[in-house]
């Protein structure tokens, strides 16, 4: 048990240039889509571009931040009786900045923990030495009822919140309206000012719908499914650095994600969260053992939450009984490392609502979860560009909860069972479950993997290396399942590739 995180990386996600089997070096074989080393490729290419999900958009490791407090210092005892809540407070409060070290102890804590300034590192001595024990729920605590989208009470939090809780306001300002029209996959555009921008700022697109749905639908390949409720403009926002300029045109350093036209008002953005460079690091959370009562009866026995930040990261976490485990409502974040389990009596097999949400180009890689959840990953909301990958669970769920994500990617991971790989939630009438180009790749389970229904997504979606005995079918125009042996597979991990062939690229340029 105390050696998962080393299991995940020799078992399911190590990165094996070869694989040996009776003897014999095992077939490789490529997807169409992306090639051996990326020579099939192109930025307009149905393959959505990944390799900019996680901290930094990739180009840094996460860090290792020095230790610059104790919560001991502050009076916690860490006994598995004191309540600790106001020794940790204080520690966060009088930290300015670097990592908050933790030792190793069991801590009682009854309250939010919540880190609203960057450069904070939350720091254990490993998961299961190191353990926050939180005696409450959220709604206890800061009590926020609402109602689903069918009208049925419930918590806020049976969706939303963490116990550990890094929250950011973004002070986004327009720059100048976009005057060009670019195509997804370009790079350069067109703005009615670019006086005040600079070579390497990062900067956010933002756009609006117009009435007649039009961007809705552009989200989904013009396939939404039925969109009734959807009735205020969805917004959608990229963010990227600045690469060139030359007089009113800029080069973005990465290719859009859509299309850009006028009738979505085009704006470009400053982009400037308050809260970055967050870590939680090496921590046990655990929670009561109470039995799991059902869909929409959870009150906030949530793990970890981080709202609007951005380049934060969870390394090496485990949370045990939790209705949910982690929010990650932000751009470039990381999580490297991460065990849900627990043991609360299941209500029809599941033990908890949400096993994690991901935000905006963020990254999962080297995960377990034990523990079932109704929806094991979900993406919802426009949420676009985040990537999960190397890891295992019982029988995992990627639940696409409506609303258009869109450009997801799901590669090289071992969903155990397998038969509720498709099983998704959100009200109706909200469009269907994905958007355009959501990806899986390299997916291994036990049973037979079939293409989704039609309320699942539109046929832009690419399924590449399942356990399947349906025929290829590979139309660039529609649908595309290619029927590769996960095993066969080459590369397994697409991310990884796809940053390699960046990062390299980007290497040729700076030395010419």
């Amino acid at each position: 048990m105390k050696n998962w995180i080393g299991r995940i990386s020799i078992g399911v996600c190590g990165l094996i240039a070869f694989v040996i089997f009776s003897g014999m070096v095992q077939a490789q074989s490529y997807s169409e889509l992306w090639g051996k080393a990326g020579e099939k490729w192109t930025p307009q290419s149905r393959l959505p571009d990944f390799s900019h999900a996680g901290y930094h958009s990739g180009k840094k490791a996460l860090p290792r931040v020095r230790v610059t407090a104790n919560v001991k210092r502050f009076g916690a005892k860490g006994d598995g009786k004191t309540d600790d809540t106001e020794a940790f407070k204080n520690a966060i409060e009088s930290t300015k900045s670097g990592a908050i070290l933790i030792p190793a102890g069991r801590y009682i804590l009854s309250d939010i923990l919540w880190i609203k300034k960057p450069n904070i590192v939350l720091r254990g001595e490993g998961p299961f030495k190191t353990v926050l024990h939180f005696t409450k729920e959220l709604e206890d605590v800061r009590p926020n009822m609402g109602d689903t989208s069918s009208g049925r009470p419930t918590s806020n939090y049976s969706w939303s919140g963490g116990f550990l809780w890094a929250k950011s306001s973004n002070r986004s300002n327009a720059i100048s309206p976009i005057i060009s029209e670019p195509k997804r996959g370009d790079q350069v555009i067109k703005l009615e000012n670019a006086a005040d921008l600079k070579v390497g700022q990062r900067i956010q697109i933002q756009m609006e719908d117009d009435s007649k749905k039009s961007l809705l639908a552009h989200l989904y390949s013009n396939d939404s499914g039925s969109t009734a409720k959807i009735t205020k403009p969805i917004k959608v926002t990229f963010v990227s650095r600045v690469a060139a300029i030359k007089a009113e045109y800029i080069k973005l350093e990465r290719p859009l994600r859509w299309d850009i036209r006028k009738s979505w008002k085009p704006t470009l953005m400053t982009f400037a969260p308050t809260v970055s460079e967050v870590g939680i690091e090496e921590l046990g959370l655990s929670f009561p053992e109470k039995a799991y009562k059902g869909h929409f009866t959870e009150r906030g026995m949530n793990g970890i939450a981080m709202t609007g930040v951005s380049d934060c990261w969870i390394k090496h976490v485990r949370i045990s009984n939790c209705d949910s485990g982690i929010f990650v409502g932000g751009n470039f974040c990381t999580v490297d490392g991460l065990l849900l389990d627990g043991e609360r009596k299941p209500m029809k097999g599941d033990t908890g609502h949400h096993g994690v949400t991901l935000g905006q180009d963020c990254l999962i890689q080297k995960f377990e979860l034990q523990a079932k959840f109704i929806h094991d990953f979900t993406m919802s909301n426009r949420q676009s560009g985040n990537v999960v990958k190397n890891g295992k669970g019982k029988n995992l769920s990627f639940d696409h909860h409506k609303k258009a994500p869109y450009e997801n990617l799901f590669c090289n991971i071992d969903v155990g069972e397998g038969s509720q790989i498709w099983r998704c939630g959100g009200g109706r009438d909200l469009g269907k479950h994905c958007g355009a180009r959501g990806t899986f790749w390299c997916i291994r389970s036990e049973k037979e993997i079939k293409w989704p229904n039609s309320n699942f997504g539109p046929g832009s979606v690419n399924v590449v290396g399942v356990k399947t005995s349906s025929k290829s079918v590979k139309d660039l125009n529609g649908k595309w399942l290619e029927n590769i042996p996960p095993d066969e597979l080459y590369p397994k991990d697409l991310h990884a590739a796809q940053l390699q062939l960046r990062l390299r690229k980007s290497s040729k340029l700076r030395s010419r």
